[in-house]
C-alpha cells in the first residue's frame, strides 16, 4: 500500500499523501463505492483519473472513513458526514487529503512545470518574483503560490473568488516551509496558515 507520507499538522489535523502505483483492479479491492461514486468512476475516460479517484478512497480508509462518509455540496466542496473538515487533491501520480476536527482546511498538489511562468500574471502580481534569477527556483516559488491560492480557494468553498484579486500570499523563504495568506472578499478578511513541501517534482500545499 503506497501511503507515501503522513503529516501530523497539529492535534486536530492530519495530511495523508498517496503515490499511485497500483493497477486499477488492485485499488478497487476491498473498497465499497456508493452508487453515485460508482457512476462517477465509470464516467472517467482516463484510467489515471480512475486510479486517483480510488486511491483517495484508500486515503479515506486510512483516516477512518468510507466512501459513504464523503459528500459534496452544490459548489463541489467535499464534506464529511461527521462534520469534520476535509479537502482533496489529485495531480498525475499523487493524491492527498487533509482532515481536521477543528479547522476548515484546504490542500493542493501540483506537478512543477515550466508553463506556470507563462500564466503567473493571471494569478499573482508577477513583478514580485522577477528578481528570482534561477528558473527552477522561480517555477518552484510560483507553484507554491498557486498551490497556496488553490488551497485557500478550497477553504472558501464557493465559486466567486479570483486568485489575482481576492487571495493574497505573504512572501516566504523556501527553507521555512510555511507562510500565511488572506482571503479578502466583500469587505471581509480571513487569515490562514499555509505549509508546503516538495517531492519528486511535485509541490504539496495545505492551509488551515
Amino acid at each position: 500500500m503506497p501511503l507515501y507520507k503522513t503529516i501530523h499538522v497539529n492535534d486536530f489535523t492530519n495530511v495523508l499523501i498517496w503515490k499511485i502505483e497500483e493497477p486499477l483492479p488492485d485499488l478497487m479491492a476491498d473498497i465499497h463505492l456508493s452508487e453515485n461514486s460508482q457512476n462517477r468512476l465509470n464516467s472517467m475516460k482516463s484510467e489515471l483519473h480512475q486510479r486517483g479517484f480510488m486511491s483517495i478512497r484508500h486515503l479515506l480508509k486510512v483516516a477512518g472513513y468510507t466512501d459513504a462518509d464523503l459528500q459534496y455540496d452544490e459548489f463541489g466542496k467535499p464534506h464529511l458526514k461527521d462534520g469534520n473538515s476535509i479537502s482533496i487533491t489529485h495531480s498525475f501520480t499523487f493524491t492527498a487529503i487533509i482532515v481536521s476536527t477543528k479547522d476548515i482546511v484546504g490542500i493542493d498538489i501540483e506537478m512543477q512545470r515550466d508553463k506556470i511562468v507563462k500564466i503567473a500574471h493571471k494569478f499573482t502580481p508577477f513583478e514580485e518574483y522577477k528578481t528570482i534569477a534561477n528558473h527552477s527556483a522561480l517555477v518552484s516559488k510560483l507553484t507554491i503560490v498557486w498551490g497556496a491560492k488553490e488551497s485557500l480557494y478550497k477553504i472558501y468553498g464557493k465559486k466567486k473568488l479570483l486568485f489575482l484579486h481576492h487571495i493574497y500570499i505573504e512572501d516566504f523563504v523556501f527553507d521555512n516551509l510555511k507562510t500565511t495568506g488572506q482571503i479578502r472578499y466583500e469587505g471581509t478578511t480571513t487569515n490562514h496558515s499555509i505549509h508546503f513541501l516538495e517531492f519528486e517534482g511535485f509541490t504539496c500545499v495545505y492551509a488551515f
